[in-house]
This record gives structure tokens, C-alpha cells and sequence, in this order.
């Protein structure tokens, strides 16, 4: 039996709202309605049958001119890894220096997708430290 959803797209700026007819048992898309271009349709299946996203967030910095260093995930991973993933990084905390695209979490929450820095963030130099 299939069922209609309301789905709004994410692939561009557009943020279309799709009206979806899809079957639940095969995952498979049987029209969908309000698209403003082709990656519409590619986004409504993988939506439905295993959304995923990208995670940015911040992991604390020991030594660190800065406090927290911006991380984000190498891939997308699955929407159901999110609040793990987040949980695990809550609890992980780096030593400075820190280079952009370094390793903070490698598998984070078993997804197979590393947690790597955003940004370069210095050490505090001691000379900083004894003031």
C-alpha cells in the first residue's frame, strides 16, 4: 500500500516542499509533486528510506588559545547516530595545538566516519601562561 509524505527538500537553497507517493515496503518513489529541480527526486528516496546528515558541533581544548575547537563529521552519517555521536564527543576532549582536518573521533558512534577539526586553534605559548 503506499503512502504520500511531505517532505522538504534540503539539496539547494530552494528548500522545496515535495508532496512524495512512495511504497514502504520497497522504499521505492512512485511520484512526487512541487520539485524545482532533478536532485529532488534522489533526495525524497534517500530521505525515506535512510536519512542521514552532517554533524557540526564544538569538543573542548586543553592548552588551547580558544576553549572548544568547531568539529564536523567526514560524511554524512545516519539521523539515528546523531544524539550517540553528540553523547561521545560531549566526553572528548583534545590537547592544543589542533590542525584543520585533524582526527578528533575516529568511528564516531561506530558510524565509520570520523569527527575532524574545522579550524587550526594554537597552543597557548607559556611566556601567555606565566602572565
Amino acid at each position: 500500500m503506499a503512502e504520500r509524505r511531505s517532505v522538504i527538500c534540503i539539496t539547494c537553497p530552494m528548500g522545496c516542499q515535495l508532496d512524495v507517493l512512495f511504497d514502504p515496503e520497497t522504499g521505492h518513489l512512485l511520484e512526487i509533486e512541487g520539485h524545482g529541480c532533478k536532485r529532488a527526486w534522489a533526495y525524497a528516496e534517500k530521505e525515506l528510506t535512510n536519512p542521514t546528515r552532517m554533524v557540526t558541533t564544538t569538543v573542548r581544548v586543553r592548552g588551547g588559545a580558544w576553549p572548544l575547537v568547531p568539529v564536523h563529521t567526514a560524511a554524512p552519517i545516519p539521523k539515528s547516530a546523531i544524539f550517540a555521536l553528540l553523547r561521545e564527543l560531549r566526553r572528548v576532549q583534545v590537547q592544543a595545538p589542533v590542525r584543520t582536518g585533524q582526527v578528533i573521533l575516529a568511528n564516531g558512534a561506530d558510524t565509520g566516519v570520523n569527527v575532524l577539526a574545522s579550524r587550526d586553534l594554537a597552543a597557548v605559548c607559556e611566556e601567555r601562561k606565566e602572565k
